[in-house]
């Protein structure tokens, strides 16, 4: 899975125990509804070149996965101008959740610099265990197929947005964290996501927006500081949209900002 990615989730956070989620993995969603549209403007910083890098987009809608009711978010990401010039990435990510916000199947088709890659993953939940099976391809090669069995909640890179978006955050505090997994290719991935507090912030769009501010701990090699990976600031409302979202790479840093949203559930 790109290092670039890993910025699609960084809006998670929640208070829980620190220990993992041996649970059903079921939640009721209250955030989004089908039709919504969030349009961003990318932003690359590579040392010397600080520069606009191109534009992005998620959207939602109702689908029908195997014969289940279910949500389809796409995300698409593409560079332009200089940025583009550098580094072409002209990626698509789809992925399907049922109405329980439970992962059912996650999709990239990625063309970034001069490699183009396919990655699916899949998920079976039968007695209180999750089966995965994760496959990669680059440039027609296939690099990995195989299943990966939890009894953990573990969520995909678009998934987990969909899971953050409809947790609880009345009673959090500064320096709560919540510890969760995600799927990054085949391997689980161990993450903690830190509450910064409230404060309000300006997009893309016009508006000040009263946001939740979060840093996210990862155990990956792709970040120089695992320490705080990730930065984003959510909407401190019934939407909870993410409104920017910044992240620290080998390479430089990305920011992900809100220009325009529509479709709304509340």
């Amino acid at each position: 899975m790109s290092k670039k990615y890993l910025i699609l989730s960084a809006i998670l956070f929640f208070f829980l125990p620190l220990a993992p989620a041996k649970a059903q993995c079921k939640l009721t969603n209250t955030a989004f509804k089908s039709g919504e549209n969030i349009q961003y403007d990318l932003y690359f910083d590579f040392g010397l070149l600080k520069a606009r890098a191109g534009r992005g987009s998620m959207q939602i809608m109702d689908a029908n996965y195997r014969g289940e009711n279910a949500y389809k978010t796409v995300m698409m990401l593409n560079t332009s101008g200089l940025a583009g010039n550098l580094y072409t990435v002209n990626d698509t990510l789809t992925s399907y959740i049922d109405h329980d916000i439970r992962p059912l199947l996650f999709t990239k088709e990625a063309f970034e610099g001069k490699d183009y890659s396919v990655e699916r993953q899949s998920f079976t939940y039968k007695e209180g265990k999750i089966s995965i099976r994760a496959l990669r391809s680059r440039n027609n090669v296939e690099r990995f197929d195989e299943v990966v069995t939890t009894d953990q909640c573990t969520y995909d890179y678009l998934s987990v947005i969909s899971y953050v978006r409809n947790l609880d955050y009345t009673d959090m505090k500064v320096g709560n964290r919540h510890y969760i997994r995600f799927i990054s290719g085949k391997k689980p991935v161990d993450m903690y996501v830190n509450y910064l507090g409230p404060s309000s912030v300006k997009t893309n769009d016009g508006k000040t927006y009263n946001v939740i501010n979060i840093s996210m701990t990862i155990h990956d090699d792709a970040f120089t500081n695992p320490k705080e990976a990730l930065r984003a600031s959510i909407t401190n409302d019934e939407n909870r949209l993410p409104v920017i979202i910044d992240t620290s790479l080998k390479m430089g840093s990305v920011r992900a900002v809100m220009r325009h949203v529509s479709g709304m559930r509340h």
